[in-house]
């Protein structure tokens, strides 16, 4: 099967949620590089969106995405939707206002969306890509973990089944789903990789807890060319794992990261502090899933950053001497 970039040339009308944040910029970015497509937005807040993508696209608002429906008029033509909206897992404590901020914007949103087209009269909508998270398989220490792998039995693997649940419908008989289950995805404009960095670049890093847990990792353009990549390709549904092929551990993450930053390694952060600081969501950081993108290799798509190295390289290496070309031309 092809890769998206080979390309089919076929102008399609594309609905997105979470444009604006870390994988909807690039998303964004890609498809509007890639020129063939016309982009509509749901934000909640229409004017900040606007702002951020200029003409390049039409905007809803979508002003409260756990109660509000969405307004029939964005489904008007629309070939696929891709809905990647919902609270940032990795910020904050979770106190129950968070825990409920995390389902609300996940699970009933996703309800509402999916209600909202079952309601939109004549849609031709033949895709529906929806976010999930590896956070559903819990933590597993060692286990090689696919598709077919069973759920955790934590509170991420409940957020993330009901989330997946949430994003079908038996009624839209008619529309493919695929339900991407992503990992760590590394990008220097924000997400986990971007708070590693300070200590690293002052030779402070160190693993964290026992380092012994897996970081199942996917480069930034990676993530956004497998999203479209599933809308695009009518063999591709169910759940995917949105993962590098290659997950390494906390301890090989943390050397290859210092080796590209060429820095040193050796102050570990204990799991106790991490624990005190951050309280159960402290398990995203000292837990980890080994997962494996079976599907995706299996359906032929091509990673442009397989190995770690690569992928930090690209971000923090050539992505810095590119910046510093660009300024002094």
């Amino acid at each position: 099967m092809l890769n998206y970039c080979q390309g089919k040339g076929v102008k399609m009308k594309i609905l997105i949620s979470g444009a604006t944040g870390l994988i909807g910029k690039q998303l964004v970015k890609t498809l509007s590089d890639k020129g063939n497509d016309e982009l509509v937005l749901l934000a909640r807040n229409k004017s900040k969106a606007e702002k951020m993508f200029s003409e390049k696209v039409s905007v809803f608002e979508w002003r409260n995405p756990a109660s509000d429906m969405v307004a029939q008029e964005a489904f008007e033509g629309v070939d696929a939707i891709i809905h990647l909206a919902g609270e940032p897992i990795a910020e904050g404590r979770w106190t129950t206002a968070k825990k409920e901020r995390l389902w609300n914007s996940r699970v009933d949103a996703t309800k509402n969306l999916i209600s909202s087209l079952e309601n939109a009269a004549n849609h031709q909508v033949k895709s529906f890509v929806s976010s999930s998270a590896i956070g559903f398989y819990g933590s597993r220490d060692d286990e090689t973990l696919d598709e077919e792998s069973s759920k955790g039995s934590d509170y991420l693997a409940d957020l993330c089944s009901n989330w997946e649940q949430a994003a079908h419908s038996e009624k839209l008989s008619d529309t493919r789903f695929v339900q991407l289950r992503t990992g760590i995805v590394l990008s220097t404009e924000g997400g986990a990789l971007t708070k590693m960095l300070p200590p690293f670049k002052l030779g402070a890093g160190g693993r964290l807890g026992s380092g012994t847990q897996w970081m199942s990792w996917i480069h930034i353009q990676d993530m956004v060319n497998l999203i479209i990549f599933s809308m695009e390709n009518n063999n591709v549904k169910g759940v995917v794992n949105a993962t590098a092929p290659n997950p390494v551990t906390n301890s090989e993450f943390t050397k290859v990261l210092a080796s590209t930053l060429n820095r040193p390694a050796i102050f570990p952060v204990p799991g106790f502090v991490l624990k005190t600081i951050f309280g159960e969501m402290s398990c995203i950081l000292l837990e980890g899933q080994k997962v494996i993108p079976k599907k995706s290799l299996n359906h032929e798509f091509n990673f442009q950053y397989a190995s770690l190295s690569d992928a930090l390289e690209s971000l923090l290496v050539k992505k810095k001497n590119l910046k510093a070309l660009t300024s002094e031309a």
